[in-house]
């Protein structure tokens, strides 16, 4: 067995640069903002411009499925972008969730390329707290269509393919135009949960669900860990450089003591998320200790990312308390990031089964 490797590539970085050059100019806090007070929160021309103009729904498909070839590292660089700039788009449930879970399916066909191509965008229709292991709750299956509700279902509101549990152990492919999707209240505006209704909705049964569902989920859980990574990361540069700017009793509110203690301390813990983050993507992309190092970065990232985010808002002062800044976008992501695909809890009590450490 190797040790992780921690650190980024030439390539890596390159990707990094690049993606956030076309966050840069597709993606400022006031558009996010206006979007996500809109009846059409996501941002399609962004996706477009990260699909079509860049190839990234397709990292982790292999070159001869009509992918990239590429690995979790990759994928996690991306997603660090665009958690640093909440970014509203499909990527963590199409290209992530979705496309892992069709990869697992040895009857996917040739929806895995139009996933990895952009062209369509799918959703597991799996709720947003549920990890890795769980039981994930069915749709009854009748005659080749499929009847029931299933409900928090990240971005099913923009999905054009619906991957769907049924009791029959097998995970079915629906077209999204045949099934009934009402939005559900979420806390994070820029990534909404919907309710999916199935009522006689036509479907193809494209694999088993039990493995598809439990590969979709450990990946997912493992590079949300880099999304969070780029909220903390951002919350954090971001309040050190307005307490270098705001002055009180003419020097730099940065400048005090017990600010500085509080940000050196932030720094610390989002430095270990960062190492965490990327043993977790480094563990994804070789297939070595998997599961404990996802685990060990889910029971590290959500505290940290929602604390960040918190100290951000806080040391605002008043302009982090109004609408107007995006810091509020920032803590919604990263409160709805901590259940998401398992709570920071549920993924030490699964450490704790891994490493064989569990409470007396």
């Amino acid at each position: 067995m190797t040790d992780p490797d921690l650190l980024y590539s030439e390539e890596e970085e390159a990707l990094r640069a690049a993606v956030r050059d076309v966050l840069a100019d597709h993606c400022d806090p006031a558009a996010v903002i206006a979007r996500a007070e809109s009846d059409a929160p996501h941002d399609l021309r962004l996706w477009k411009a990260l699909t079509d103009g860049m190839g990234l729904a397709g990292l982790l498909v292999p070159e001869e499925r009509g992918g990239q070839g590429a690995t979790h590292r990759e994928a996690a660089v991306v997603l660090e972008e665009l958690g640093r700039a909440v970014a509203p788009v499909p990527y963590l449930t199409s290209a992530v969730v979705a496309t892992e879970a069709l990869l697992a399916c040895d009857d996917a066909g040739d929806l895995v390329e139009e996933l990895a191509s952009g062209r369509r965008i799918g959703a597991l229709a799996v709720a947003l707290n549920v990890t890795a292991g769980d039981a994930v709750r069915t749709v009854r299956v009748e005659d080749g269509t499929l009847r029931g509700e299933l409900t928090g279902i990240a971005d099913a509101a923009v999905a054009d393919l619906l991957l769907v549990p049924g009791d029959d152990g097998g995970l079915h492919a629906v077209d999204a135009a045949a099934a009934a999707v009402t939005p559900q209240p979420s806390l994070d505006l820029t990534r909404p949960l919907a309710t999916v209704a199935l009522d006689g909705a036509p479907a193809r049964r494209i694999g088993a669900t039990e493995p598809a569902v439990r590969r979709a989920l450990c990946s997912a859980a493992g590079l949300l860990a880099s999304e969070q990574l780029g909220i903390a990361d951002w919350t954090l540069t971001e309040t050190v450089r307005y307490l270098k700017d705001r002055k009180q009793f003419n020097r730099p509110v940065g400048g005090f003591q017990a600010l500085k203690h509080r940000l050196a301390q932030l720094w610390l813990e989002v430095v270990s998320l960062r190492a965490a983050a990327r043993a977790a993507a480094d563990a994804l992309a070789t297939g070595q200790d998997t599961e404990v190092a996802v685990a060990v970065a889910q029971a590290y990232a959500a505290p940290v990312a929602v604390r960040a985010a918190e100290e951000a808002l806080q040391l605002h002062g008043g302009i982090g308390m109004t609408w107007e800044h995006p810091v509020h976008l920032y803590l919604k992501r990263a409160k709805a990031d901590s259940i998401a695909y398992g709570t920071a809890g549920a993924h030490r009590a699964a450490l704790a089964e891994l490493v064989d450490l569990r409470a007396p």
